[in-house]
Formats: structure tokens, C-alpha cells, sequence
């Protein structure tokens, strides 16, 4: 009986039996969805704190694949770039609700669009959640007094908040 309950834990995958901080680097990747959500330019309040999303992408990201263009070098070429550790995981407040970082990182599932739980890339983008089809466009194409008209809700939105099917 304990062999079948250590072949049914080792059956779980990871994200289910690991922290955020007992992840392999491997692993650690994998948990991005490439929805390109966390490479919105963000506008922070400085008098309240509040931050909020545009529809402006950061230089590097490709708006079709929603993946950063120079992702090994990206911190070199944007310096504030934001590198997503564990740490960075339990303290930024503007990680999407649909982040499988923040997921784990709140004891809770990935969905079923989750390319590790569809098998397929695609799915993030079927399932509506990336940035595809709703960027417009990288920040190298606005000024910055532009930013502030270009303020969206949705990055911050889940898609039953949206007015979708969460799951």
C-alpha cells in the first residue's frame, strides 16, 4: 500500500507537489504559459501605489507568440526588466490572475488552457488569455505621455471577470 501512494504522489505533477522554491529551473520555465501578460508596460501611481496595465508591449515582446524576442538576454537589453524568482513571486502585487506563478504560489490548480495541462501551446491563445490580438503595439511605437490613454483592465482581469469561462 505505501508503494501505490508513492506511485500515485510521483503521479502529480510537479506543480501540485512542489513550492515555487523546490522547482528546477526546467520546471520553474515550464510554468510560464506565454500569455505575455507580464510584459505589459505598467504605470504605477505614485501618490496611491495602484498599478495599472496598458496594451503597450514591452521592445522585446513579439506580439504574435507572446514571448519576449531576446529572452536570455533581456535584462541586458531592458534593464528594468523584472526577473520572476520565488522571492519576486510572493511580493509583486501585478502578476496576472491567470499566472501560473501566482497560481502555485497561492496553493491553487493550473486551468485547463495551461500548456502543461493541454499538452499545447495554442491553448493559452485559444482560450483568449494571452496578448495576442490586443496589444497595440510596442512602447518604441508611443511617446510616454501616450501611456496614460492606453490604460486597460483586462491584464489584471481573470477570464470569468472578463466574461469568459474560467477553468
Amino acid at each position: 500500500m505505501g508503494e501505490s501512494r508513492a506511485r500515485t504522489a510521483a503521479a502529480e505533477p510537479f506543480w501540485r507537489r512542489k513550492s515555487l522554491d523546490a522547482m528546477d529551473p526546467a520546471e520553474w520555465e515550464s510554468l510560464c504559459d506565454g500569455c505575455g501578460r507580464c510584459c505589459l508596460i505598467k504605470l504605477e501611481d505614485e501618490e496611491t501605489g495602484e498599478v495599472h496595465h496598458t496594451d503597450i508591449g514591452c521592445t522585446l515582446l513579439d506580439g504574435i507568440g507572446c514571448r519576449c524576442r531576446d529572452y536570455a538576454r533581456r535584462q541586458k537589453r531592458v534593464p528594468d526588466c523584472v526577473r520572476l524568482t520565488p522571492e519576486a513571486v510572493r511580493t509583486i502585487s501585478w502578476l496576472p490572475p491567470t499566472c501560473a506563478y501566482r497560481l502555485v504560489r497561492d496553493g491553487l490548480d493550473l486551468p485547463d488552457w495551461h500548456p502543461l495541462v493541454s499538452g499545447r501551446a495554442a491553448s493559452v491563445h485559444e482560450a483568449g488569455i494571452s496578448v495576442r490580438g490586443r496589444l497595440a503595439g510596442n512602447e518604441e511605437e508611443f511617446d510616454e505621455e501616450e501611456y496614460p490613454e492606453r490604460i486597460v483592465a483586462w491584464p489584471a482581469l481573470s477570464p470569468r471577470e472578463e466574461g469568459g469561462e474560467e477553468g
